[in-house]
């Protein structure tokens, strides 16, 4: 049983952990706090995610979150180990620490990124898969992450994926939707009815994870332009656009031209194509992505994706949707929502 007493940390423990939260330890930067490396006295290493101060949140409230979702336990997830709540008001996450950091630090990267061959980057795409498919359909608690990009993921010491932050995650319901005033998230990895409408359920994660299962085959971000005979497209639709004329292979990373398999690849981008379709209801369930990645599984029985909900080329501040929205693009950019988890 998971307590909320059995979860506390003491503030002193943490702060010698992490030397006194000095920069030398710190490890990243997020919307909600900084994130510090930490040793205790025992010699576990752990990561301190010491929260940005204006939380409109209550300690219980707070306890209650954190008890929750240390409940989530899977090799794809992140753990969190626990908490601590000082008398001046700070709030401390404490998760187990991940030494090879981001996804984004080593796949944007045209040096690292040969470090990922494409055993391994399937590998990190079936493992977010099963992670995510956990959350949705098998964990205690269901939950819509609705922030997974490349940065959050981490990657353990084999390189295996492990999704973080749940910091604008959402419990949900088996309702078809929820509504929010405020958006949140990173623009490029949000989905049309989602950062439009303010709509948002287990299919606006199903779009995020088909932007991040086409970054991992292409090796470029979200944000990135390509350009063919001079004229620039984004990832999506440059994407959609070799897969349809039969040139997937086009839309590889070179560096993978030695280690890639051509069926796992062509299946990825199609399987990325259907998971960000304008329409809710034709992206593919989680349980069915897992199924898709699977050895045996045809591409010929995947259905047609349609085109992206996102197309446009030539300058990068005019984007449209079939409904000729304006949309932002950047990708790193997020917005922030008060009503959300830890």
């Amino acid at each position: 049983m998971v307590t909320v007493e059995s979860l506390q940390y003491e503030w002193e423990a943490l702060k010698a952990a992490t030397k006194n939260f000095s920069i030398d330890h710190k490890i990243g930067q997020g919307g909600f706090g900084a994130v510090y490396k930490g040793t205790l006295l025992k010699g576990q290493e752990i990561a301190v995610k010491r929260l940005s101060s204006g939380s409109c949140q209550g300690d219980r409230e707070f306890k209650n979150e954190v008890a929750l979702l240390a409940k989530l336990q899977h090799r794809n997830l992140v753990k969190l180990e626990g908490f601590c709540l000082t008398k001046e008001e700070e709030k401390l996450l404490v998760y187990e620490y991940v030494p090879n950091r981001s996804l984004d630090y080593i796949l944007f990267d045209s040096e690292k990124q040969r470090q990922l061959d494409w055993p391994k980057r399937f590998d990190i795409i079936k493992g977010v898969a099963r992670g995510m498919l956990y959350l949705h359909e098998d964990s205690p608690i269901r939950i819509i992450h609705r922030d997974l990009k490349a940065s959050n993921v981490l990657l353990d010491a084999d390189m295996h994926p492990k999704i973080a932050d749940f910091g604008m995650a959402r419990i949900f319901d088996e309702q078809t939707y929820c509504h929010t005033s405020r958006v949140v998230g990173t623009y490029g990895y949000m989905a049309p009815e989602y950062l439009i409408h303010g709509q948002f359920n287990v299919k606006s994660d199903i779009y995020s994870f088909g932007v991040l299962i086409l970054e991992i085959v292409s090796g470029k971000q979200i944000s990135a332009m390509i350009y063919q005979s001079g004229v620039p497209e984004n990832l999506l639709s440059y994407g959609w656009k070799c897969w349809r004329d039969g040139r997937s292979l086009e839309f590889m990373d070179p560096t993978l031209r030695d280690s890639y398999s051509n069926g796992e690849i062509t299946r990825c981008i199609h399987l990325g194509l259907l998971c960000v379709q304008e329409e809710m209801r034709k992206r593919p369930s989680m349980s069915n992505i897992v199924l898709m990645l699977n050895s045996n599984f045809s591409v010929g029985a995947m259905s047609t994706p349609q085109p992206p909900a996102f197309m446009y080329s030539g300058n990068t501040d005019q984007s449209t949707t079939t409904n000729t929205t304006s949309m932002p693009w950047s990708s790193g950019t997020s917005t922030n929502d008060s009503n959300t988890m830890l």
